[in-house]
């Protein structure tokens, strides 16, 4: 296995905490079944493979501090 260390993006970081948790709050409200854990799996399971994969063989620069 290739483990490798994911390069922080102070862009999408910032993204994430702002943007994303309205839009969240939004879709959670109107869509059924959003957010809840393995719907990745159900709408497109490629992916939730491969990004399942991914999340156990990279770490973040964030992880070292903990």
């Amino acid at each position: 296995m290739r483990f490798g260390m994911r390069k922080p993006s102070l862009k999408r970081s910032l993204k994430a905490r702002t943007t994303g948790r309205a839009k969240r709050a939004v879709k959670k409200a109107v869509v059924p079944g959003y957010g809840q854990r393995g719907m990745g799996v159900v709408k497109n399971p490629k992916r939730a493979a491969r990004n399942a994969v991914y999340k156990r063989t990279t770490f973040s620069i964030w992880d070292l501090f903990r």
